[in-house]
């Protein structure tokens, strides 16, 4: 194990976890599908500095949303509560410098990013570093030692964030990331990037599909994943300009929906930059697929009022114009919400809408990291004609001015177990994995985090296994 890797404290219980050899693909996609296609793409000379000519790859890629392996059109929604489940956070990697996101290959590797600057491989049991690229803005991970907390650390919200492997890998031994950067005197923006992994020095073939994101010390959203289609997705905040949200033309606040050469999707809306799947996003950091293909968000709001949206293509999401009950009951202009927190504050974060079976009271649920809430939270999505679970424990999503596409209840679970969950993922094992974020400084000196072990990686493992 190299330097890096020797630097985290792996549990000797995680040498016998395994991702790596798991069948099935954890890459999800799209609402409209192209026709399928055999790619073969040459990689030149990029616009990042030092980069070197990558090798071509012939791979096969369909773009058929009803072929992957998730694709169920007659989907039902559960009608009995998710808790309670007695989950144990298996710690599989600690020590971890503020996780950001999770991408499953299909080999059964997972890539793991660090906002620090890093991109690590997590593979039976061992965690190795990828690529440490030299343009990422220079984030910094809070000691776990220490009382005094700030909210604003280097970097503020920026530097490397989310991550996403090519669906055809290895035979595309691509991994994408976003990440945050600020050459000498000039503004933050943020960028869209891939790598070649099977380079001796994967930094050096980095190709830049989308540059000039606007960047902040807050808001720069960053989720980034392959659809159901095989189409990229990328989340982008508002980049603390909320104005720019409105604008169809301008990327800050938007959802946009890529090739996986960084091409507008062809069938992506006609107006505004032809990136742009849907605008009006404040700060989307979590991105999933329903079992038909339908794409949800999540998104961080303004004091509370964070929210869940279900995506259609060339919808305004009304940020900022709209927010509260009362706004969205008073106006139809706008796209409305599945859920939206009010005054409470989730900090939600990553998603996946679950499908797997380790899990069973959970499967066919959206499961949502929060931060803030320091909890998780499983969102039961109901269809039409189907009762939702309205416990005593359910928050139920009922209002009028709710969109009605589904039925939404949102139930706590995980409560203080974690600290701040960054992102919960599917793995191809079927289990769920989540990232901590208690290095940020973030933690209140009042709370039980950041302990001597984070950040972490776990595995959410049924206490009866």
């Amino acid at each position: 194990m190299d330097e890096t890797s020797t630097r985290r404290a792996l549990l000797a219980a995680a040498g016998t976890v395994a991702v790596a050899g798991c069948t099935g693909r954890v890459a999800e996609e799209s609402t409209t599908s192209a026709a399928d296609s055999t790619a073969a793409e040459t990689v030149g000379t990029t616009t990042a500095d030092d980069a070197t000519e990558t090798p071509e790859y012939e791979f096969d890629l369909a773009h058929d949303e009803t072929a992957w392996e998730r694709y169920d059109p007659d989907w039902s929604g559960r009608t009995t509560p998710p808790v309670p489940v007695d989950l144990e956070p298996e710690v599989l990697v600690e020590n971890l410098e503020i996780p950001w996101d999770l991408s499953f290959a299909p080999t059964g590797e997972l890539f793991i990013t660090e906002r620090t600057g890093r991109i690590l491989r997590f593979e039976s049991g061992e965690v190795s570093e990828v690529t440490a690229p030299g343009g990422v803005l220079d984030a910094e991970a809070m000691p776990t030692d220490v009382d005094e907390r700030t909210w604003f650390i280097e970097g503020g919200e920026g530097g490397m964030l989310g991550v996403a492997v090519h669906p055809a890998y290895p035979d595309a031994p691509y991994v994408y990331a976003y990440y945050t950067t600020q050459p000498d005197g000039e503004p933050k923006t943020n960028r869209v990037v891939r790598f070649d992994v099977s380079a001796a020095d994967p930094a050096a073939t980095e190709q830049v599909l989308v540059d000039g994101i606007p960047g902040d010390a807050i808001h720069n959203g960053g989720r980034i994943a392959f659809g159901p289609a095989n189409y990229l997705w990328v989340t982008v905040g508002d980049a603390g300009e909320k104005q720019l949200a409105q604008d169809p033309d301008a990327l800050p606040g938007s959802v946009l929906r890529l090739t996986p050469g960084g091409d507008p999707h062809p069938d992506n809306p006609d107006a505004g930059d032809p990136r742009v799947f849907t605008y009006g996003h404040r700060n989307p950091q979590g991105v999933t697929w329903l079992p038909d293909a339908r794409p949800v968000v999540t998104e961080h709001g303004p004091s509370g009022r964070d929210e869940t949206n279900l995506l259609r293509p060339g919808h305004n999401y009304g940020w900022p114009e709209v927010r509260t009950a009362e706004e969205y009951a008073a106006d139809d202009e706008y796209a409305h919400p599945l859920t939206n927190t009010g005054e409470e504050s989730w900090g939600i974060c990553g998603c996946t809408f679950y499908t797997g079976d380790r899990v069973p009271e959970w499967t066919n649920r959206l499961v949502v990291g929060t931060l803030i809430g320091m909890h998780v939270n499983v969102v039961t999505l109901d269809r039409e004609g189907e009762q939702p679970p309205r416990d005593d424990g359910a928050e139920a999503f009922a209002a009028d001015w709710y969109d009605d596409a589904l039925a939404a209840t949102s139930h706590r679970t995980l409560d203080d177990a974690l600290g701040r969950v960054r992102h919960v993922e599917q793995g191809p094992d079927g289990y769920l994995y989540a990232i901590t974020s208690n290095r940020d400084g973030r933690p209140t000196a009042d709370e039980p985090f950041p302990r001597e072990r984070d950040d972490v990686l776990v595995r959410l493992t049924p206490a009866d296994e």
